[in-house]
């Protein structure tokens, strides 16, 4: 696993299990029934247009991407552009790890004619290049990045694009989707999809601002096995979660620094994320929970409820530890943002 996005691959699939650890409470499937909130403009009816005009854009890595109309052909790497893809009403040609995607991402379905390019970070690019492409979309830390360079070697453009900004989720994410849009031709889409996305959220901004708590504290996280030990990632300041809570009145309760060096203490610099054990959930005293579980039989939740620690934190005994619904990309696009933050205001509404 070579970047952050695959290192949430099995954690972040978030299930609507009820769970039965003292105190634990399961947020509304709601929130990921569909595939975007009720405002959201579906493909179906959208009426906005598309560009045919030659296209010149600066990625993500400040590369120059040209092309000489909008791309039509385009295969894409990684889950989050995936869905931005589908959400602009475009359907790519091929897509890493198609099976995982229909897993762990409920917010735009992928079509069955989507051919399975590989694993995320590393495609077949025999089967890549079989599709013909006219693009190529991934994700890339930088211009170091091996696969980025593989790909620049041929012919076909590619648009590389920035999963995380810790400096600020939530307009990154946006700027990744916009991108998408100019390349592909469907920036009236994407300026579109944006709005509703605001306008989303400065909805539920509204419906929680009244509602009282007994603390706005929160810690967002998943976990995994790891050696027969439960290992938990919290979700730090610059969380794209934390990013969602916070816009909504809650509090980071994990407030450890940045360090280049993740897992070595602190909070990763592009993701936001931390790492501990179920002891060092303590150190958030009396913060609300919020949590996913991927209701397999390997989850960390099972290991989780058996742990005296766990069921005497008081979130869990007050009945203010929350699983997130099912199907809640945590490193989406602007649909699977919407499902999070209909999450968040049904664990503030006590839903």
């Amino acid at each position: 696993m070579h970047r952050a996005p695959r290192l949430l691959a099995a954690a972040l699939g978030v299930a609507a299990l009820a769970l039965t650890a003292c105190g634990t409470t399961d947020v509304s499937t709601e929130a990921s029934s569909a595939p975007a909130s009720a405002e959201s403009t579906s493909c179906a009816a959208d009426t906005t247009k598309t560009s045919t005009d030659p296209v010149k854009l600066t990625d993500s890595l400040g590369r120059t991407v040209e092309l000489d109309k909008p791309a039509e052909r385009v295969v894409v790497l990684e889950w989050q552009q995936t869905e931005d893809l589908l959400t602009l009403c475009v359907t790519p040609v091929g897509a890493s790890d198609t099976e995982g995607y229909g897993t762990y991402v409920s917010a735009e379905k992928l079509p069955d004619s989507v051919k399975d390019v590989g694993e995320r970070g590393e495609p077949d690019l025999d089967t890549l290049y079989g599709l013909n492409p006219d693009l190529i979309v991934m994700e890339s830390a930088g211009a170091d990045d091996e696969l980025l360079k593989t790909l620049e070697k041929r012919d076909v453009p590619v648009l590389a694009t920035k999963g995380a900004d810790a400096s600020g989720q939530i307009a990154n994410m946006k700027n990744v989707f916009t991108l998408i849009g100019e390349a592909t031709g469907r920036s009236e889409r994407a300026t579109q999809v944006v709005s509703e996305f605001d306008a989303h959220l400065a909805e539920a901004k509204a419906k929680v601002a009244d509602t009282q708590l007994e603390t706005t504290d929160f810690l967002f996280f998943d976990g995994w096995i790891e050696g027969g030990n439960v290992v938990i990632r919290p979700y730090g300041k610059g969380a794209l979660f934390t990013e969602l809570g916070e816009q909504l009145g809650l509090k980071a309760a994990w407030t450890d620094e940045i360090n280049e060096s993740y897992g070595s203490g602190g909070v990763d610099p592009s993701y936001g994320l931390a790492q501990t054990d179920i002891e060092g959930l303590t150190a958030v005293g009396s913060a609300n929970l919020i949590y996913s579980n991927d209701e397999t039989a390997e989850s960390y939740v099972t290991e989780l409820e058996k742990s005296s620690i766990w069921t005497s934190l008081p979130a869990v005994k007050d009945g203010r530890a929350h699983a997130f619904p099912a199907g809640v990309w945590g490193a989406g696009g602007p649909r699977s943002n919407e499902q999070a933050i209909d999450a968040f205001v049904d664990v503030i509404q006590g839903k």
